[in-house]
């Protein structure tokens, strides 16, 4: 049977790193068929026309801890992640990484054979698997159960360079305090994404970590070390070493809006930071609140907290992200949308997939209003939104 043949115009075309006017994008089946000028698309392709806006990749999404009124953390399954995917691609994030937050080694087990699966069964949406502990630090737990909280021994070593053998990308948050350099290095030599998140470590730690494998940090601002006048901390490692990059969680809650413009400004590269959802069940749902290890969440004004005020993951969508960083900055869609696409994308290796419109690139795309008004989203070439 012959690949459906599709052209969207009418909107400008952000390719992961430039802006494409007066251009139609052409998709085949599945996959991309490229950006081409409007007398050069096919003949039998069903055109669609676009009132204005931006088309641009399907967002990529590196912390996804639950959506659709469901959690991994409660049943770390397929049919979870199923929910998930679909209620984040819903919300434009086509390509996720559910995350696990400190568990139990069952839990963990059964979390990375959950992904195993789903990505053989080929559940759209899911590129992975991100383990946010258990190997954290007690001082900077947030809404991680301290029970559970463990210093990483032996058998966690080899059952996370086992996942790392059987599912596409591992991303995993540790702190130094619990973590050794020689570990960090066998973990990130097998290809794992390593980063540093809920830890009271110093900058040298910090900085250390960065020569030992570690290239990311986990929300940064929230649970960590902050910059101080005699002591940097885990927030001046990531703006200051270039080998780091760093997800933010632009609700303007977690983190100032003073406080993100300042980390924008001052990050060294080639590392950038990118924008995280942290979302929890609550995303693509209207539930007003849910259980988290047996703690009630309460959603309220934007805002997830345990019953003691503590913040527990985000309400939040990449587009709404997108739309407070142009708020902060002053700047246009076009020049922050990469936070949400390219540079994630290319971040876990996957640039020539997700996160950038190239030539048999998957077709998973958002279309945007000028303001970053999410209007509708392809994933694979079908429109789910």
């Amino acid at each position: 049977m012959r690949e459906k043949t599709t052209a969207l115009y009418g909107a400008a075309i952000f390719d992961g790193a430039s802006l494409h006017m007066d251009r139609a994008l052409v998709l085949r089946g599945d996959r991309l068929g490229g950006i081409v000028p409007h007398n050069a698309v096919p003949d039998d392709a069903e055109r669609i026309e676009l009132s204005g806006g931006i088309l641009a990749p399907g967002f990529v999404d590196l912390q996804v801890n639950g959506g659709g009124g469901v959690m991994f953390y409660d049943d770390p399954s397929v049919d979870t992640l199923r929910s998930i995917a679909a209620a984040h691609a819903s919300l434009g994030a086509t390509s996720i990484l559910p995350t696990l937050i400190t568990q139990t080694a069952d839990k963990v087990r059964a979390a990375i054979t959950a992904v195993e699966t789903a990505i053989a069964e080929g559940v759209p949406g899911i590129v992975g698997l991100h383990l946010e502990g258990p190997h954290l630090s007690l001082a900077r737990k947030g809404a991680h159960a301290p029970s559970l909280i463990r210093t990483m021994e032996a058998a966690d070593l080899a059952l996370l360079l086992e996942a790392a053998d059987r599912i596409p990308f591992l991303k995993v948050t540790l702190a130094p305090e619990s973590v050794s350099f020689e570990q960090m290095r066998r973990l990130s030599d097998a290809g794992i994404l390593l980063s540093l998140g809920h830890t009271d470590a110093s900058y040298d730690q910090c900085m250390m970590s960065a020569d030992n494998g570690v290239r990311c940090v986990t929300h940064l601002f929230n649970a960590m070390s902050q910059l101080g006048n005699r002591e940097p901390g885990l927030v001046g490692a990531a703006l200051a070493h270039g080998g780091l990059s760093a997800g933010l969680i632009a609700d303007l809650i977690h983190v100032h809006p003073v406080s993100i413009h300042a980390a924008l400004r001052a990050k060294a590269g080639p590392g950038r930071i990118f924008l995280v959802s942290d979302a929890m069940a609550a995303a693509g749902s209207g539930i007003a609140q849910f259980q988290l290890n047996g703690r009630q969440i309460n959603r309220h004004n934007g805002r997830l907290t345990l019953t003691d005020g503590t913040l527990a993951g985000a309400d939040l969508d990449l587009s709404t992200a997108l739309r407070n960083i142009m708020d902060v900055t002053q700047q246009h869609l076009e020049d922050v949308l990469d936070m949400a696409t390219s540079i994630p994308a290319t971040l876990i290796g996957k640039q020539r997939e997700i996160g950038h419109l190239c030539d048999h690139a998957q077709a998973d795309l958002v279309h945007l209003t000028a303001t970053g008004e999410l209007g509708a989203v392809w994933q694979l070439g079908r429109q789910v939104l």
